[in-house]
């Protein structure tokens, strides 16, 4: 297969360790983990992957996903780079590339004295991944202000999703296109002490639940229609269960901590055993927010 890869060579590595990459830093390597410096290489990469039915992939910030020990067959893409990354303001419109931190959208629509984004502060990962899941909560979602989504299709072609083709809800968005480059948001004008108070505030609020910033962490399931994850696994008396080095966190039951030493094994050990208590005590069944690769 390095042969189906072999004329880009420069952006390629071989069984390269992902673990570093995710939030949780668990997990094995990628066959191949291909870094694109352009549009141009990373359509080239997704037309060779068609062509040879390699098995392709997109990582993000790695905040909600897991991978297992064994590591993950076929190429794995991430958009570090500094074509993807980019963010530019033109009056309401902020472009962002979808390997942009989310964290550095906010501050820049803030500092462009922009609103609507500021109640995601604090939500980890790419601008890229945050609108492929709807990130957000009651206070806002960051679909509400995507005015449109550059992508490249799975035969590698570029195309524009406009607002109209697009859904956002609590599953997610629509989107199935393999990969996101950049997205269009259009965004309110507001006097930015306004905008930095709702930022505050919001950052306080989510920081006293979560797990704590050094402990790495990911949010397991999505919230079930009319409760919430966090409030059932609490309730049938979860927190602080471990697993090997996994443990449910004590500040919100819907994240596990993934301690020094900690398995992918350890984490789905646990998130079973999660399950079948909310199901046996409620009879509801906890639907994954985080993608097992």
């Amino acid at each position: 297969m390095m042969h189906a890869l072999h004329e880009f060579n420069d952006i390629v590595k071989a069984e390269e360790p992902l673990a570093p990459f995710t939030c949780l830093k668990v997990g094995g390597p990628a066959e191949f983990l291909v870094q694109p410096r352009s549009v141009q290489e990373l359509t080239g990469v997704i037309q060779r992957c068609a062509q040879k039915k390699v098995p392709m992939r997109v990582l993000g910030g790695g905040c909600n996903i897991l991978v297992p020990d064994e590591g993950v067959r076929g190429v794995v893409l991430r958009l570090a780079e500094p074509a993807f990354s980019q963010l530019q303001v033109e009056g309401r419109k902020l472009c962002a590339g979808a390997g942009a931190p989310l964290s550095a959208l906010i501050s820049q629509a803030a500092r462009s004295a922009l609103a609507g984004l500021e109640t995601l502060i604090g939500i980890p990962g790419s601008v890229g991944g945050a609108v492929r899941c709807n990130a957000g909560d009651r206070t806002g979602e960051i679909g509400q202000w995507v005015r449109s989504v550059q992508v490249i299709d799975a035969q590698g072609a570029q195309q524009v999703r406009e607002r109209e083709e697009l859904r956002f809800d609590d599953a997610g968005c629509n989107l199935e296109d393999p990969v996101l480059i950049a997205v269009e948001f259009e965004l309110d004008a507001d006097r930015p002490e306004a905008i930095y108070k709702r930022m505050l505030k919001a950052w306080i609020q989510r920081k006293a639940s979560q797990p704590l910033s050094f402990q790495d962490a990911g949010r397991i399931f999505k919230n079930p229609r009319g409760h919430t994850a966090a409030k059932l696994i609490e309730q049938v008396g979860l927190s602080k269960t471990r697993v090997g080095g996994a443990e449910v966190s004590e500040r919100d039951g819907n994240f596990i901590v993934a301690y020094p030493g900690a398995s992918a094994r350890d984490i789905t050990r646990l998130i079973d055993l999660v399950r079948a208590r909310v199901q046996e005590r409620f009879n509801v069944e906890l639907e994954l927010e985080i993608a097992l690769w």
